[in-house]
């Protein structure tokens, strides 16, 4: 394998985050590559069901894989996951796994070493482009013909093939493995404290008038109170800028359906009326003034008491966690999933395809590993990483599966899951069945996504756009600059009394010198390219 790849890659970041709630660590070896003894034969496909066409076993001679990725769960290769897998494909995995909290240093010193594992994940794509540019990585592409489930979900279905154009590089070749229908419809949104309404008689908000009056109803019954209280800091930019249609998975960068052109959200018309809105609440007392400092810890508190705070913007877990925090002494509490607030009327579209990162090295096992990838991404695969083994690990009643072997636990979670059975290991679910615990929703969590798939009241996700190396430095070099001074800005604009519109033209300046203008041109210039490739 070639090295001069190298150097180039570690002075790149890796991935942002890995998935919350997957976190913890066990020792691991340093990956390694080879074969292993004989494994049991691999029995016949028909036995598994929908293998997407992909023939199994795999191989008909004895091949060892390694696989780095992410987990707390300890003696991984010899659970029923990593047997049946060998059972089914003839691969025998060598599992390398390390904590979220130690992943993305151990990642750099394997990328570093040059030893790379057969599959890993956790570097972003132009990270993994420039890898595979210089040797290291293999194309999924050349092996379309063999990798019959990616082929009909990543080319031939033409809703889903922009990722072929999207994640490629230069010459069209793309690396990275996609994540297909994880993301729940429904995952975050405004939160309100319904009991507390019933009590004093007030309506939930349809509009963001009615979500005003809301706030102040409240504050009259509670004089000492704030009724929004936020602990996302300076993410209450992004998360509320759906509302006034400029949110996107891009933020800052949103794209205007209309136009057909990306804009900067900070220098928009609608985020300065988001930001009077925000500034009404704040003066009239409304917002609490913590609401870009609060802590985790004091948020909670303000939410789960009597008469502090009634209203938030969070995950949809805390309807029922906050709920079962504080039982005992509160047996009335509810926490509900409230409308959207802005004039949209709308919330965050999750993707329907996620990027990991997930790839495999240049290496002799190239091919072997691509065609497990595909067998994990097959109906197969899918109900085997993420449900189990019917019959034998769990039983389906009710069209949902339930495990007797964890019947004891209070939850069984895709946590439980993992530790029991090897199960849901991140990095290994690239399709997880819809039917898996993980789509279970409590009566709250249900009655969110009714109310919003309803009327279907989401934003349009926008684009994803391959960005030339030029554009991608240009794009690192400047993001991290105006989202500084934006938030800064912002914070400010609702905080101070003396922030107006001169306050805000002089801010339009201030982002123009900041290179706005050159900022959402790489946007556009992608976006024709992308457009013009259609």
């Amino acid at each position: 394998m070639k090295r001069k790849w190298v150097n180039s890659i570690m002075t790149a970041s890796l991935a942002a985050a890995v998935a919350a709630g997957c976190s913890g660590g066990n020792t691991a070896k340093e990956p390694a590559g080879g074969t292993s003894p004989s494994p049991a034969p691999a029995s016949p496909a028909a036995n598994y069901g929908d293998t997407g066409g992909l023939k199994l076993p795999i191989v008909d001679k004895p091949t060892t894989l390694t696989w780095m990725l992410v987990s707390d769960t300890p003696n991984l290769n010899d659970s029923m996951v990593v047997k049946e897998i060998e059972k089914r494909t003839g691969i025998k995995l060598d599992i390398q796994a390390y904590s979220s909290q130690t992943y993305k240093d151990k990642l750099k010193v394997v990328v570093a070493s040059g030893k790379l594992p057969d599959i890993f994940h956790g570097q972003t794509v132009a990270e993994l482009n420039k890898m595979g540019a210089q040797g290291a990585l293999a194309p999924i592409n050349p092996y379309l013909n063999e990798l019959p489930n990616f082929k009909k979900l990543y080319v031939d279905n033409k809703e889903n093939n922009w990722v072929m154009k999207s994640w490629s590089d230069d010459k069209n070749n793309m690396y990275s493995w996609p994540i297909y229908g994880l993301q729940r419809d429904v995952n975050h949104g405004f939160l309100y404290r319904k009991d507390i309404f019933d009590k004093h008689g007030i309506k939930e908000w349809t509009n963001t008038e009615e979500f005003y009056n809301a706030l102040k109803k409240l504050k009259e019954a509670y004089p000492q109170s704030y009724p929004y209280a936020s602990k996302t800091k300076e993410t209450i930019f992004r998360d509320w800028s759906y509302g006034w249609g400029l949110g996107g998975t891009s933020f800052p960068a949103a794209y205007d359906e209309k136009s057909k052109n990306w804009e900067l959200a900070y220098t928009q018309p609608e985020f300065k009326d988001m930001l009077d809105f925000m500034k009404k609440l704040y003066n009239e007392g409304l917002m609490d003034p913590e609401f870009v400092t609060d802590t985790d810890a004091s948020w909670t508190a303000k939410m789960t008491s009597s008469n502090k705070s009634f209203v938030t913007f969070d995950w949809i877990g805390r309807l029922d966690s906050f709920a079962n925090q504080v039982k005992a002494q509160n047996p009335e509490y509810n926490l509900r999933y409230g409308n959207p607030v802005g004039p949209t009327g709308k919330i965050r579209s999750l993707p329907k395809i996620d990027n990991w990162g997930i790839v495999v090295s240049n290496n002799k096992n190239k091919e072997i590993a691509l065609k497990l990838l595909d067998y994990l991404t097959s109906p197969s695969g899918s109900s085997l990483i993420t449900m189990g083994i019917e019959g034998e690990t769990f039983k389906m009643e009710n069209g949902k599966p339930v495990y007797p072997e964890l019947k004891d636990l209070p939850l069984i979670d895709i946590k439980s899951l993992e530790k029991k059975y090897g199960m849901w290991i991140e990095g290994m679910y690239l399709r997880p069945d819809k039917r898996s615990v993980y789509y279970n929703f409590t009566e709250k969590e249900k009655e969110a996504q009714d109310k919003i798939m309803k009327d279907n009241k989401f934003e349009p996700a926008d684009p994803v756009l391959k960005f030339s190396d030029d554009e991608t430095k240009t794009l690192a070099e400047m993001k991290v600059s105006l989202e500084k001074a934006a938030n800064e800005f912002a914070t400010k604009y609702i905080m101070k009394k003396e922030f107006g519109d001169a306050q805000w033209k002089e801010w339009l300046q201030s982002a123009d010198k900041l290179g706005a203008a050159k900022f959402i041109d790489a946007y556009n210039a992608a976006q024709k390219r992308y457009d013009d490739a259609k």
